[in-house]
């Protein structure tokens, strides 16, 4: 195994972590979200976790192309750090393109 091997094993678990943590966060502010709302919990702490759900849900993507730009940028590979960074750039606008779209910003 050669060292760009190693680097990318090493990217591919970093990447994996950070999936992993991003959908388990997710899905534990989901499951309380709905347990407090189906058992009628007064007050705003559901909906707060399910929008906190959500909102992590969706961010973790966007977790991943970051950490991937760190980790091309560190192994010194520009062509996929600089088309990683475009990546990022499109989702970004994207999600500002959608808030000014339904006009929340």
């Amino acid at each position: 195994m050669n060292a760009d091997q190693g680097g990318d094993r090493g990217m591919e678990q970093l990447i994996g972590q950070v999936l992993r943590i991003g959908v388990a966060i997710s899905s534990v502010c989901l499951a309380v979200g709905l347990a407090l709302s189906l058992f009628g919990a007064t007050g705003n702490l559901a909906n707060l976790l399910l929008q906190i759900g959500i909102v992590v849900l969706l961010a973790t993507p966007v977790a991943r192309v970051v950490v991937s730009i760190f980790e091309y940028a560190q192994q010194r590979d520009w062509r996929f750090t600089i088309l990683t960074a475009i990546v990022l750039v499109e989702l970004l606008v994207s999600a500002v393109a959608a808030l000014i779209f339904n006009k929340r910003l």
